[in-house]
C-alpha cells in the first residue's frame, strides 16, 4: 500500500530528487521553458505553480507576507536573481490569472533511450 507517500522517485537517492528539483525549477524561471521528460515535469510543475501563487500573494498582501514569500522561495530556488525576477517579474504578469500557469506540450520521445520528451513552459497571456 502507498499511504502516505507522496511524490516521485525518479530513481534517485533523496538528496540527488531535491538538487534535481531545485535545479529544475531554477532554470524553469530563469528560462521560461525547458525541455525535459515527462517524468520530470509532471515532478515540478506543482512545484513551479505553488512559487507563481505564493509570489503572487506577496506583492499583494503587504509588507510582512512579501518578506515571508520572498523567503521562502530564496529557500527553494538556487539563485537570488530568479528570486526577484519571480516577484517582478512572472508574479505581476500573472496577477488576473487564477492559476494554470504552465503548459506541457509533447514532442516525442528522445533518441538514446525512448523516454517521452516535453516542453514544460509558462503560458503567456
Amino acid at each position: 500500500m502507498r499511504h502516505r507517500i507522496a511524490g516521485v522517485h525518479l530513481g534517485r537517492s533523496s538528496g540527488h530528487r531535491t538538487a534535481l528539483r531545485r535545479n529544475l525549477v531554477t532554470e524553469f524561471l530563469r528560462h521560461e521553458k525547458i525541455r525535459t521528460t515527462r517524468a520530470k515535469a509532471k515532478a515540478i510543475r506543482g512545484q513551479a505553480e505553488r512559487m507563481i501563487t505564493s509570489a503572487k500573494r506577496g506583492i499583494s498582501g503587504g509588507e510582512a507576507r512579501a518578506v515571508h514569500a520572498r523567503r521562502m522561495a530564496a529557500g527553494r530556488l538556487n539563485d537570488p536573481e530568479i528570486v526577484k525576477k519571480l516577484f517582478d517579474d512572472i508574479a505581476k504578469r500573472y496577477t488576473d490569472r487564477p492559476g494554470g500557469y504552465t503548459r506541457v506540450i509533447k514532442i516525442g520521445a528522445r533518441l538514446g533511450d525512448a523516454a517521452e520528451m516535453v516542453i514544460l513552459e509558462l503560458v503567456e497571456e
